[in-house]
């Protein structure tokens, strides 16, 4: 009797030690999220840049900084680009949530001010290595009229002024920061996959070959063309993945052709059934893989081709590498060749 009331008494006290445990440990985080002298304050309410409405249209940058990044937004000609580019243009419509979301955002309840716990919230002073994100806007005078640090947690927008250590909730939307990339539009050719008739291809070691299917054919229908009709495919998908590849470009980053350093080491040339023609070459750079695009179609209804041009003439986009290497297969890889049908080995029709 005496052995079961130890044990019914040993569980009480832990039972007792765990539900403290637990009730600390919620006090604990209660106290990270809340302000020490509450979450009243005078500017609840108010606009978190209060002169951005007034200095709004005499914008000129607004710049981003990160602890692993920075990125500056600048207007040139009434149009908004990014200066790391080299000037390539940036989304309107991102750009359109940026500015009113600056506009209307508002101070909410103050959360803390300790500074120890901003990085909580997402609001560690990105120049001191810290986890926010610093916005400053500059007008055309070069003259800086407004800046803050923002940082998320969850779903939550938190704010705090650059030179101060209290954190507030604020009211209000602004787009993703965090990554540059998300400001371009790098959806440069939009061509389904079953528009694709042909496509010819120069390796780095100057062979060619020529792969063409018929209207409504498989994806798996390519086949050697004249002037190579005679080599035989290793295997199907070798010779579609590249076929198709310019259906799936997708760049990550962009600069321009001028500040590429090396020589194109490969061409890709995609033809469809209705006669846009995609000429494409590859660049390996020394910061990564990267390609430059020229579209062609006849007639003087070439309203495709003038859009693609305006956005990709005089830029190089960058890819993964693994996108990369569909642009430039070995010719070898693709087909066994039969030298009564092809050109002199390193010898080539159109040299990249």
């Amino acid at each position: 009797m005496s052995r079961r009331l130890d044990i019914s008494r040993r569980r009480t006290v832990e039972w007792l030690s765990i539900t403290a445990v637990l009730v600390w440990v919620v006090l604990l985080l209660m106290s990270l999220f809340a302000s020490g002298t509450g979450t009243d304050s005078p500017r609840t309410g108010s606009p978190v840049l209060k002169n951005f409405s007034a200095v709004r249209s005499d914008t000129s940058r607004i710049s981003f900084t990160m602890a692993d990044e920075s990125y500056t937004l600048q207007r040139r000609d009434g149009e908004w680009v990014m200066e790391e580019t080299g000037g390539y243009p940036v989304r309107e419509d991102r750009v359109a949530t940026l500015a009113e979301g600056l506009e209307t955002l508002t101070w909410g309840e103050r959360r803390t001010s300790d500074e120890n716990r901003l990085a909580y919230l997402g609001l560690g002073d990105p120049r001191e290595d810290g986890n926010g994100v610093l916005i400053e806007i500059y007008a055309t005078n070069g003259a800086k009229t407004a800046d803050v640090i923002t940082g998320r947690r969850n779903e939550t927008l938190y704010a705090r002024e650059p030179g101060g250590s209290t954190a507030f909730r604020v009211n209000g939307e602004l787009p993703p920061l965090y990554t540059r990339e998300a400001w371009l539009d790098l959806d440069i050719v939009d061509i389904d996959a079953s528009a694709i008739s042909a496509v010819r291809m120069t390796d780095s070691t100057g062979q060619s070959l020529y792969l063409a299917r018929a209207p409504g054919s498989g994806p798996r229908s390519f086949s050697p063309a004249p002037p190579y009709q005679n080599d035989q495919l290793r295997n199907r998908l070798a010779a579609s993945t590249p076929a198709l590849a310019v259906s799936r470009l997708s760049p990550i980053d962009v600069k321009p052709a001028s500040e590429l350093t090396t020589q194109a080491l490969a061409r890709h040339i995609t033809q469809t059934h209705d006669g846009l023609e995609i000429d494409l070459r590859a660049w390996r750079e020394p910061d990564g893989y990267w390609v430059t695009l020229r579209a062609i179609e006849a007639g003087e209804g070439a309203r495709r081709a003038q859009t693609i041009n305006e956005r990709a003439a005089g830029w190089a986009f960058k890819l993964t590498e693994y996108d990369w290497r569909e642009f430039t297969p070995s010719i070898s890889s693709i087909v066994r060749r039969n030298n009564s049908g092809a050109e002199i080995p390193g010898q080539s029709n159109f040299q990249p």
